[in-house]
């Protein structure tokens, strides 16, 4: 089975060896008619506007949305998960095309600019329960977004402290002022996260993301050895352009 990665901007190289680091193929989505070849998708950490720019460029969106109704898993990060939801605020001038399907109101650059990205350690409960391993996470949050609103049947994943030092990422509610607010969640076969998973060496949300698969009653992803032209050191591969957090 293969997972399409949409290789347009961003970390869609990273989410390709973390993908490889568990045995699984992943493709690189450029064209709508290649999402007919694969049984999910991810939406990598980028920047939104020229991910959304080149999507409509390649006509990607309709296809898109055809792949999330089918019920096959898809996943946002960062960039990803601004794309995936209903609605986003915070935009720049004009706005911004979006998938949608995820039932959420997204905050772009919520944290702040590039100079205020972070890490932090996540409470991940169920994480942990569904994948083993700590019930932490090393979330990686660079120029990230953030979950105002939630949905009823969007399950809450993870969620994060506001920086207490940054009064303009304060969400005023009718009980007083956020002091957190949510940065991973699910809603049927769709899965978003505000941090970078795929810039760590904890694999475990992408285990979580390929057992949606049979959660949702679609055909089971069970990972595959990579053959041997996949491996790590194939000739010609892109050089990461970030890091690897260990």
């Amino acid at each position: 089975m293969a997972v399409g990665v949409l290789a347009l901007q961003g970390s869609f190289n990273e989410h390709i060896t973390a993908l490889r680091r568990i045995g699984v193929k992943g493709v690189e989505i450029r064209k709508p008619e290649q999402l007919n070849n694969v049984d999910a998708l991810i939406i990598p950490g980028g920047e939104s506007t020229t991910m959304a720019k080149l999507a409509d460029c390649h006509n990607l969106f309709p296809a898109m949305r055809e792949f999330v109704s089918t019920g096959k898993p898809v996943w946002g990060t960062c960039a990803g998960l601004i794309l995936l939801a209903d609605k986003a605020v915070g935009q720049k001038l004009g706005g911004q095309e979006l998938i949608g399907g995820l039932d959420c109101t997204v905050h772009r650059n919520f944290f702040g600019s590039q100079l205020q990205s972070f890490e932090t350690l996540l409470s991940v409960p169920k994480l942990a329960e569904k994948e083993g391993g700590p019930d932490s996470f090393r979330g990686v949050f660079i120029r990230a977004p953030a979950i105002l609103e939630a949905g009823p049947d969007v399950e809450v994943l993870a969620d994060c402290p506001v920086p207490s030092d940054d009064v303009r990422t304060i969400v005023p509610t009718d009980e007083g002022k956020k002091e957190r607010v949510i940065v991973a969640v699910r809603q049927g076969n769709l899965l978003g996260t505000a941090f970078h998973p795929e810039l760590t060496s904890d694999s475990r949300w992408h285990s979580f993301f390929l057992n949606m698969g049979k959660e949702t009653g679609e055909r089971s992803l069970e990972c595959m050895s990579a053959p041997g032209w996949y491996l790590e050191d194939r000739p010609g591969k892109r050089p990461r352009d970030l890091p690897i957090f260990q």
